[in-house]
């Protein structure tokens, strides 16, 4: 016996660029993996981030993606590999009490978010959308509630007041990396120390659809614009419906009100153009100036020549 500890075991559920880095943070710290779950793309979404299984194969590992993970044979076939660890890296499907109670040493997942805050779906985009100034990644103990489990480490990253998801989303991925890659030597270690989440703290977020991006016509201008940021492309955008068209508001940047030109506040939502730019005017009295708006099913960005030429108008009212 030549008394080296053989190295760690561990199967992996990831998707997305978290479930990319934190893979090659296991594969670099020697640890074991026989098996990866990642996700069928779906041909419904725009798949900008990377692939895990492609750094599976480039890795030789064995990655499967099953409709559903607790499929019989797959748990068998996990049971026989024993592992030690399991882990969760933005695997968007719930893993259940077959997998959580086998492997021996514990099933772990990294949550984009600091935790307890924004537990559930779409933490980033939920976190932007109420204008936090900070958020995170969260390694965790998974249990059979979502986002419930003791804290192992977390790590904060800024965001910025002009920051899309994709942005944030990006700070998060190497808050995630961060946090795994310190961790785990103690995880390996067996010296671990978690402490359980004050779930009063935060609250548990739902995921979001593509209907939801509408803008509300009594919104201030703030609001308007963590809401468009927050689903910036390439998520689906916020929008707003004039004359009967859906209209995809994609950047906004803040703009200081002159109080002076005894302009009164709208009652509803504007869309306006001063003949050089696009406005939205918000119930508030504050604005936004539109940097990139489009109507649906248009390739072709709207600025204040086509705005004026598609609508026949200067400020128009947005549909309820």
């Amino acid at each position: 016996m030549s008394g080296i500890r053989p190295a760690a075991r561990a199967i992996v559920f990831a998707y997305h660029d978290v479930g990319v880095r934190c893979l090659r943070v296991l594969l670099d710290a020697g640890v074991e993996v026989p098996l990866v779950v990642t996700h069928v793309d779906s041909p419904g979404e725009t798949i900008w981030f990377a692939s895990v299984a492609s750094v599976a194969a480039e890795y030789g590992l064995r990655c499967v993606a099953p409709a559903d993970p607790h499929e019989p044979a797959l748990l068998e076939a996990a049971r026989a590999m024993q592992p030690d660890f399991v882990f969760s890296f933005y695997y968007r499907q719930m893993l259940k009490r077959e997998w959580l109670s086998l492997p021996r040493r514990g099933a772990f997942n990294m949550h984009g978010s600091l935790l307890p805050r924004y537990r559930g779906r779409a933490p980033v985009n939920w976190a932007v959308i109420h204008g936090e100034r900070e958020t995170g990644a969260t390694l965790h103990r998974m249990n059979e509630k979502p986002d419930n489990g003791a804290i192992v480490d977390q790590c904060a990253v800024p965001i910025l007041a002009d920051d899309t998801a994709r942005d944030v989303f990006g700070k998060v991925t190497v808050a995630a990396e961060i946090v795994l890659a310190r961790s785990l030597p103690d995880l390996l270690a067996g010296t671990q120390v978690e402490r359980p989440q004050q779930l009063a703290l935060g609250r548990y977020y739902s995921g979001r659809r593509p209907e939801d991006g509408r803008i509300p016509g009594q919104a201030s201008a703030l609001q308007i614009h963590n809401l468009v940021r927050a689903l910036a492309p390439p998520y689906p955008c916020a929008f707003l419906q004039i004359q009967g068209r859906r209209v995809l508001i994609e950047r906004t940047r803040r703009e200081a009100t002159d109080s002076s030109n005894g302009t009164a506040a709208p009652d509803a939502l504007q869309m306006a153009s001063d003949g050089s730019a696009l406005w939205l005017q918000a119930t508030d009295g504050n604005r936004l100036r539109v940097l990139a708006a489009r109507c649906e099913g248009d390739a072709q960005l709207l600025d204040a020549r086509t705005f004026e030429a598609r609508f026949g108008a200067l400020r128009l009212r947005v549909d309820a």
